[in-house]
């Protein structure tokens, strides 16, 4: 069994994390710590977890810290999943040994794709930062990333690129089916036809063709820090 540890100040959010985590097979949840960054150590030394997944901020670490943190975890996996952080803030955390970053509005197939991702031993960043830092990383790492979506020579038809921008505004296979009039049977079996011609395993990988093809006409609203 993976032992998964949460670690969030946030009620609604642990609560609704352990029930996602509960879907999953073969994850158990040890004591999930809602205290200060020194609980949090104590619970990782005493749990011994496999995955960490945390809101750094909403226990009073700040990104200097938990950068420098991280790589004392050696081989224990960390996903992200938190409010929106400043540019800067991602641009580091995208250079890390950071497993998964996602935003805690994501939706649950992406949340469920970033545990999968992160268990099979692959990063994972949501579409939201994808889109939100693309632009203005000068790191390099999703330029990277995006190069490696191989999209030349590949026919999409009209409704497939409007589910892929779809996709990318972080909508759920239903929510799509209300938006296009459609049902959900239907968006799944598109969603799978995209994914084969695209040959990306996971949501990112539609976000980041749809970024290196100017799918994506509108900027997401968020309230950066």
């Amino acid at each position: 069994m993976v032992k998964v540890l949460i670690a969030d100040n946030n009620f609604l959010s642990r609560i609704g994390l352990e029930l996602l985590v509960g879907e999953l097979h073969g994850l158990t949840i040890v004591p999930t710590v809602s205290g200060d960054f020194k609980a949090l150590q104590h619970q990782i030394k005493i749990s011994k977890p496999d995955l960490l997944v945390l809101d750094y901020p909403s226990i009073g670490i700040t990104t200097t810290d938990f950068l420098n943190w991280l790589p004392t975890l050696k081989s224990l996996k960390v996903i992200l999943i938190s409010e929106p952080l400043s540019f800067s803030d991602y641009q580091n955390l995208l250079n890390s040994s950071l497993h998964a970053c996602l935003l805690k509005e994501c939706g649950k197939e992406e949340i469920l794709e970033a545990f999968n991702a992160v268990l099979n031993n692959l990063n994972f960043i949501c579409g939201k930062i994808i889109k939100l830092t693309s632009k203005t990383s000068k790191s390099g790492v999703l330029n990277s990333y995006i190069k490696n979506i191989q999209c030349d020579g590949i026919l999409l038809t009209p409704r497939e690129r409007h589910i892929i921008i779809c996709i990318s505004e972080g909508l759920s296979n239903k929510q799509i089916a209300h938006k296009l009039h459609l049902s959900p049977h239907t968006v799944a079996t598109h969603r799978k036809n995209i994914f084969n011609k695209l040959d990306v395993n996971n949501t990112a990988g539609v976000v980041m063709f749809a970024v290196k093809n100017n799918l994506l006409k509108t900027q997401v609203e968020l309230h950066w820090q």
